[in-house]
């Protein structure tokens, strides 16, 4: 547990009034376009917690954007990429076939769809659905694609064209491939309406964007998050699921399901998908893939994938670090040896229940909603996104050693992404250091 006189450390070295995230930062050689929550330093991660050059210790609640998922330094995450590292680091996919590469492959397949069989492997989440996107184009001999408002899928030229959870992303990097029509995403509460009327009016738009933008016939695929991420942790509608799948396989259009943020486990499923029934075509995935090495898939039928012409795509590291499989082989076994689906989707509830009793007395509207460990928490002041409070409850938390992200194209979603195995004493610890960092910025405390 994160005892009070750890909280009273880690904000005794700071400057009074002053956070880790607004610590000047001295030049150094570090590209500036990095933003970044902590300055501080981090040398160790354990679990749930990373510390700091002075010993200070931060409860992290981001996983580094959901790919810590077991946690810091997870032993039998360490212990299979030492291992891996003393026999083979390398080995290029296009001179050798790596056999744990190979082993890797085969485990993954008993874990996904029935329709994704096979993989292509690759270093992040923007060269899967690269990846994904070529697929597509090449099996189905078509151009355009269709993606959705709110949607984030990399920062890749034709990711950054599928992209539209905030304009920073795209912006004075335009213009950008075309072919790319962006849908309405059943955002209820944007909207202001029930779930129902929502998915109704996006599958109508979309029907209509058919008609008027993009035909069937010249559209290759449509991808989407089966929860926005970097779009404010919406969870699609199992309705809207349907709804696509339905359209694709009227019109021969491939549905492109990104999971790279939700799969793993993240949302109480091992693929949030799952949870309305029906398949993908074509998968992506990344993040907590490899509890912390850099590593991304996509995956597609075999029928589908063997439309790919030998060559005619690839990548140097996709596929050959041993070091990277390793890491992906342990974390696969370590979500099942450790339950942490089923963790996650009982420690998502709890989360859930604790948000919504601090909340309760809050004067303003905020809307609370989740999939198993992926909790968005969006503040609006009078009709309008609440972006300063938000940042404000992000600082309070960061003084008391909680680090939590901000997402949403308002900037005011607080997104709660603790690790699978996170324990009920730290969510509990969690929840306290939450609930003062309200009652400060609201002035309650």
């Amino acid at each position: 547990m994160v005892a009070e006189c750890q909280l009273q450390i880690v904000s005794r070295c700071l400057p009074r009034g002053v956070s880790p995230m607004q610590e000047p930062v001295h030049p150094s050689a570090l590209a500036s376009v990095w933003s970044r929550l902590n300055n501080t330093p981090i040398v160790r991660g354990e679990g749930s917690y990373l510390f700091d050059e002075q010993g200070n210790r931060y409860l992290d609640f981001t996983c580094g954007i959901g790919v810590t998922s077991t946690g810091h330094c997870h032993p039998k995450v360490v212990s299979a990429v030492q291992e891996q590292a003393s026999e083979l680091l390398f080995g290029q996919m296009n001179c050798v076939l790596p056999k744990i590469t190979q082993h890797y492959a085969d485990m993954l397949q008993a874990h996904t769809p029935a329709t994704i069989e096979t993989f292509f492997f690759a270093n992040s989440g923007a060269e899967a659905v690269e990846g994904a996107i070529k697929l597509a184009k090449v099996a189905t001999g078509r151009t355009n694609v269709i993606s959705f408002d709110g949607g984030f899928h990399g920062r890749t030229s034709m990711t950054m064209a599928l992209t539209a959870s905030k304009s920073i992303y795209r912006s004075g990097f335009q213009p950008l491939p075309s072919g790319v029509f962006v849908a309405p995403f059943p955002n209820a509460f944007r909207y202001g309406w029930e779930t129902e009327r929502a998915v109704k009016f996006c599958l109508k738009e979309l029907a209509r964007l058919l008609k008027t933008q993009t035909t069937p016939g010249e559209t290759a695929a449509m991808i989407v998050e089966p929860v926005l991420g970097e779009g404010g942790f919406v969870p699609a509608p199992d309705a809207f699921l349907v709804g696509l799948r339905r359209i694709c396989d009227e019109t021969g259009i491939l549905l492109i399901l990104d999971e790279i943020q939700s799969g793993f486990g993240r949302t109480g499923r091992m693929w949030a998908h799952q949870r309305s029934g029906i398949v993908p075509d074509i998968m992506t995935m990344a993040k907590g893939i490899a509890s912390g090495l850099p590593m991304s898939a996509f995956g597609a039928s075999q029928a589908l994938m063997s439309k790919f012409p030998p060559g005619s795509h690839g990548g140097t590291y996709g596929g050959g670090s041993a070091v990277a499989m390793a890491a992906a082989l342990a974390t696969l076994e370590v979500i099942e040896e450790e339950n942490l689906v089923q963790n996650a989707a009982r420690m998502g509830e709890h989360l859930l229940q604790g948000l919504q009793l601090r909340m309760s007395g809050y004067p303003h509207t905020v809307d609370i909603r989740h999939a198993g460990l992926m909790i968005g928490m969006e503040f609006d002041r009078d009709g309008q996104p609440d972006s300063e409070t938000t940042r404000q409850v992000q600082a309070e938390c960061l003084s008391r050693g909680l680090m939590l992200l901000v997402c949403g194209t308002g900037g005011n979603v607080i997104r709660w992404n603790p690790p699978l195995n996170v324990s009920f004493e730290e969510l509990d610890d969690a929840l306290q250091i939450f609930g003062r960092a309200i009652e400060t910025v609201s002035g309650a405390g």
